[in-house]
Order: structure tokens, then C-alpha cells, then sequence
């Protein structure tokens, strides 16, 4: 059975950084393009940053260009989001997810694999 593990959420003061990791358990993960959503409070999940399986082709929403980073090491068959420059509207649970498809071109009961989600909560 696959498993996405996510880590490194946590209490975060506006402004802060945050680097979040997900570490997974398929075999053949290079071959998965891998994301990172979020749901705040009240709110639909929504795309953070997604990557190819090479981690040079990256996509992210555009509220968030230039704050979050993603990346990923096949080697160690995870995913990294690098947060920066952190807003209270940030505060959500984010979630590692893994498609063998474009991330982009998917519903959300599209993805093939979800971790259980991390909380990221930014005070102000």
C-alpha cells in the first residue's frame, strides 16, 4: 500500500519560513508528478505547487509565485515545499499528493495519492 508522509508543519510567525517534506513509499515515484495542496478552514483544497517527475518543470498558483519553492530528490523518493515570507492567510492543512498525470489537468478524486495533511498555521 502507497503511503504519502508529510512533515514539518507547525506554529510559524508571519513572516517565517517553513519547509515542508513528504516522503513516499511507491517504488517507481520518479515516475509520479508530485504536488502540494492546501484547505484552509471553510475552503475548497486548492493546488499549491506541483512538479514534473524531474522537478525542473514546476507549477505554482499564482498568489504564491515567488514565496514557495518546490522540489523534489528521486532519490530519497520525496518532495520538499519551501515556504517563505509567511502570511496568516498561508494557515491551512497542507496536503502531499502524487498523480502518474499532469497534476494541472486533474480533479481532485483524479489523484492517484494523498497524504494525511500537515497544519501550517501562521500567527499575525
Amino acid at each position: 500500500q502507497v503511503q504519502l508522509v508529510e512533515s514539518g508543519g507547525g506554529l510559524v510567525q508571519a513572516g517565517g519560513s517553513l519547509r515542508l517534506s513528504c516522503t513516499a513509499s511507491m517504488r517507481a515515484f520518479s515516475t509520479y508528478e508530485m504536488g502540494w495542496f492546501r484547505q484552509a478552514p471553510g475552503k475548497e483544497r486548492e493546488l499549491v505547487a506541483a512538479t514534473d517527475w524531474s522537478g525542473e518543470t514546476t507549477y505554482y498558483a499564482d498568489s504564491l509565485k515567488g514565496r514557495f519553492t518546490i522540489s523534489r530528490d528521486n532519490a530519497k523518493n520525496t518532495v520538499y515545499l519551501q515556504m517563505n515570507s509567511l502570511k496568516p492567510e498561508d494557515t491551512a492543512v497542507y496536503y502531499c499528493a502524487a498523480a502518474q498525470r499532469p497534476l494541472l489537468h486533474l480533479s481532485l478524486e483524479g489523484i492517484d495519492y494523498w497524504g494525511k495533511g500537515t497544519l501550517v498555521t501562521v500567527s499575525s
